[in-house]
């Protein structure tokens, strides 16, 4: 069974905290189920945003995520942009917000 939204999120920003790194929840979505968005902040006006991974990289008890843009990093403007985006699309929508300047995500990956 897959672990619920608000606890994944909950452990992840523990997980943050524990390497040191600055993390914030910006907005809760659905505590069971919403999918969950983790915006990377490089603080130099860069960033990169992780997303749910396609289902057909995923086993269905796995919360893995993908890269939701073809870049290495993007602008922060383009970053907002894409997350307004997402918000107007999906209401149940968590984000979190990670600052580091070494860009590190502590995200379980797709391949």
């Amino acid at each position: 069974m897959r672990l619920r939204s608000d606890f994944w999120v909950a452990a992840y920003l523990r997980r943050c905290g524990v390497e040191g790194v600055a993390a914030a929840l910006r907005r809760r979505g659905a505590a069971e189920a919403g999918a969950i968005l983790v915006k990377i902040d490089r603080l130099d006006g860069t960033g990169a945003l992780f997303g749910p991974a396609p289902q057909s990289q995923v086993d269905r008890d796995e919360r893995l995520f993908a890269r939701l843009h073809s870049g290495v990093w993007i602008d922060a403007g383009a970053a907002e942009s894409r997350l307004q985006r997402e918000i107007g699309f999906d209401s149940d929508l968590w984000i979190v917000e990670v600052e580091d300047r070494l860009g590190r995500n502590f995200l379980d990956l797709a391949p």
